[in-house]
């Protein structure tokens, strides 16, 4: 009997706690990434910064993060992937020490690029590692566990960030130690950098990656833990997949002819199409968009916590469903409810009245509309693209290419993430929120064809079986 009819009674217990450790690299990558949205104004005051410096100080982190995404896949597969945590864990706790006591916006910019490669190389180690330590019957729902660790870091990040400003009156106002509050939201990622380094030293490494270093008795130890029973014809399958006379290359995603892979070209498409829809204008911007349409900065604040909510929420549902259903309904289901979000919103923005400053300014039933429009499109995207995307990267490849694969497809993630987070200010500007949403519409459509014509279904399938 094949090992893909075949499910091994696998000690459940045991893999979700190495998958939950390895899944804080996902939490760091959230809370890294949000929380300088509450201390965006507090920056370029405290260090007399024009937009476009203040600009980069978001935006920069995220060519940092393409860098280590990039480069993680190789140091992974050299060094181990518990290594390669523990490495981004010391950059994540140098980064969030520097980051607070930064002199001047260059020394700033540094300490975020440096947690960048961090939450980077987070990205790709995180579900390489679930998927290889996972059993098949249980690899979507634990792979689903870096998008809740991310949307749960990203909800503390600004729930930090509320606590701090409020409790000190401003995000450039004295808290402790009369120390500027906005330093102390960089200080609070502290305590998570160093328990992710902590708990990365405690899991054990990748069966495949010890079984492609000829390392067997220790894959065979650790298969044992994770399924129980016989492992050695585990053992035999993974080696059949896993080159072992050398290491893993970029050429290896080369076809005959040249150009890349099909199955890379649709990595990268997914990478991309998730960033296109515009998530994270709603997490990087959301108070400044929210004010932009006429709320209170309380009340922004108030909101970006509420869709933080939502994220989680509806992450859950995709943890619950993404075994049962499969990737590619739920999918499929997301870009239908994304496109006609993001429609209606921006209908709304494009056909807003304007007040003195140029900002549409949504009264009445309009500003309702929208708002339940917003969290419905995070709802939409929180159940497919946001968790599904990141379990695909981490199994549609073989295991011959996946780490070099994984790199390249989250790599590109970040360069579309940085591409929205940077061009979004001036499309506010020069066209207005309407036009900005009308070209995320256009991204959601089009990711309804992709998956249509590109996605195979991957569930139920063995990894060596890809």
């Amino acid at each position: 009997m094949s090992t893909t009819t075949v499910r091994r009674k696998s000690n459940t217990f045991y893999v979700i706690l190495i998958a939950g450790a390895a899944a804080l690299g996902g939490f760091l990558f959230g809370f890294d990434t949000a929380v300088i949205n509450g201390a965006v104004r507090a920056l370029s005051q405290t260090f007399n910064a024009n937009s476009v410096l203040t600009g980069l100080a978001v935006s920069l982190a995220l060519l940092g993060s393409a860098v280590g995404a990039f480069y993680a896949g190789k140091i992974a597969d050299r060094y181990g992937r518990v290594k390669a945590m523990v490495a981004a864990s010391v950059f994540f706790t140098i980064s969030a020490i520097g980051s607070g006591i930064a002199f001047g916006i260059w020394d700033f910019i540094f300490w975020r690029v440096l947690g960048g490669i961090a939450v980077g190389a987070a990205s790709v180690i995180a579900p390489a590692y679930i998927a290889e330590c996972s059993p098949t019957h249980l690899r979507g729902r634990l792979g689903s566990l870096q998008q809740l660790a991310i949307v749960i870091g990203i909800f503390i990040a600004l729930i930090c960030n509320y606590f701090i400003a409020v409790s000190a009156g401003s995000a450039e106002s004295p808290f402790l130690f009369g120390i500027a509050a906005w330093r102390w939201m960089f200080w609070t990622e502290i305590p998570p950098a160093v328990l992710y380094g902590m708990a990365a030293l405690m899991i054990p490494e990748s069966p495949r990656y010890l079984v492609a270093q000829g390392r067997e008795p220790e894959a065979a130890n650790v298969l044992t833990k994770i399924l129980g029973g016989n492992v050695l014809p585990k053992i035999e399958e993974i080696r059949q997949t896993v080159l072992r006379e050398r290491e893993p290359r970029l050429s290896d995603l080369l076809s005959r002819s040249g150009g890349l892979l099909p199955i890379v070209w649709i990595g990268i498409g997914l990478s991309v199409l998730q960033q296109f829809v515009g998530i994270n204008v709603i997490f990087y911007y959301s108070s400044v968009l929210w004010r932009a349409v006429g709320f209170s900065e309380k009340d922004s604040l108030s909101i970006t916590v509420i869709t933080g909510a939502v994220n989680i929420i509806t992450t859950l549902i995709a943890i619950a469903f993404v075994d049962k259903f499969g990737r590619k309904p739920l999918l499929i289901l997301g870009s239908i409810g994304m496109t006609f979000t993001l429609g209606t919103m921006a209908y709304l923005f494009g056909n807003a009245p304007l007040d003195a400053a140029g900002n549409p300014n949504l009264t009445g039933s309009a500003g309702t509309v929208a708002l339940i429009a917003a969290n419905l499109y995070v709802f939409c995207f929180g159940f497919s693209w946001g968790p599904v995307v990141w379990v695909l990267l981490g199994e549609m490849f073989n295991n011959k290419i996946r780490a070099a694969a994984l790199s390249v497809a989250a790599a590109m993630q970040w360069i579309a993430n940085f591409l929205i987070s940077t061009t979004f200010p001036p499309i506010l500007q020069y066209f207005g929120l309407g036009s900005a949403y009308g070209l995320y519409t256009i991204a959601a459509a089009t990711s309804f064809f992709f998956i249509l014509f590109f996605i195979k279904e991957t569930n139920g399938i063995e990894l060596e079986d890809m």
